[in-house]
């Protein structure tokens, strides 16, 4: 079980019959707004409400890496593209879809919708 912290600490509990055990993962010093696993859950995604993304990988057990930093564009929410664990979506409250590398943070594309978003 996987659980973020207000002050941005990433948890997580193992939890096995009675027993548990708790592990601090990463520290990134923002409040954590989301979570998400990616479609085969080898990368785990922490989102911002500032709009910085940042990416662990539970099997590697290492820091979590910055992929890229939204904040100038109002940044609602973010979701891995699937098929596959290479590309982020994210959205703003002006409604602008953007595509993102998950391997660098390069942004690849963007898409506006035209209207506000509203979580």
């Amino acid at each position: 079980l996987y659980f973020s912290a207000q002050e941005g600490i990433l948890i997580f509990y193992h939890i096995k019959d009675l027993q548990y055990e708790i592990k601090i993962c990463a520290d990134i010093s923002q409040p954590i707004s989301s979570l998400i696993f990616s479609p085969d859950y080898s990368s785990l995604l922490l989102v911002t409400d500032q709009g910085t993304v940042y990416s662990y990988k539970p099997a590697h057990s290492g820091e979590a890496v910055k992929l890229l930093d939204t904040s100038s564009s109002c940044f609602l929410a973010a979701d891995f593209l699937t098929p596959g664990n290479n590309y982020c979506v994210s959205v703003t409250i002006s409604g602008e879809v953007q595509v993102w590398s998950l391997e660098d943070g390069t942004f690849l594309s963007k898409l506006n919708l035209g209207t506000e978003v509203h979580v």
